[in-house]
């Protein structure tokens, strides 16, 4: 499989457990051996500044820390928009990459803007192209405005409606499963 690094990935309707009903994750890395990722969609109520004084220095058009997923969620990273890509410390996708941290903390040259995480999503060797066969994921083309969204409480329903046909269904299923 070639790598789904900087596509989306939107849960489709066998999902149910909770850390990813209804969720987007943009993938930052996926190989052989790994797939790593965060979920974008999912704000806390944590104020990334309040959170850690070296937070407060991001460009963050949206202060919440995202709940990035189940795996280490007391690990912070952070996206960015960066205004030439060579200045990301991983690119994912056309200007959007991993900050760096360097002696002085985290880098802000030439970020935009960024939104922090708390946590990731990650799958072993095989694991992520074993659920895409089940069909548990819906991959997508990820955009920058889907990254850095204003309502990310409807991204997942927005990205399905503009990948269009089947899709649009989907897009109007419930969030409690039982409701429907």
């Amino acid at each position: 499989m070639d790598s789904l690094k900087g596509q989306l990935l939107l849960a489709g309707a066998g999902i149910f457990g909770a850390a990813f009903r209804q969720t987007v994750v943009l993938v930052a890395e996926h190989d052989d051996t790994s797939a790593l990722g965060f979920v974008v969609n999912r704000p806390s109520d944590l104020i990334a500044a309040e959170a850690a004084d070296e937070l407060a220095k991001l460009p963050l058009p949206d202060p919440r820390i995202y709940l990035g997923g189940p795996v280490q969620p007391g690990a912070v990273a952070v996206l960015g928009e960066f205004d030439h890509a060579e200045l990301a410390g991983n690119l994912v996708f056309g200007s959007i990459g991993m900050l760096g941290a360097g002696p002085d903390g985290i880098s802000v040259e030439g970020v935009r803007r960024a939104k922090v995480f708390s946590g990731y999503a990650g799958w072993g060797p095989g694991q992520l192209e074993s659920e895409l066969e089940e069909g548990a994921w819906v991959i997508e083309d990820a955009r920058v405005e889907d990254v850095f969204t204003r309502e990310p409480e409807s991204l997942w329903r927005d990205v399905l409606r503009r990948k269009g046909g089947e899709f649009v269904m989907l897009s109007t299923m419930s969030a409690d499963p039982t409701a429907n």
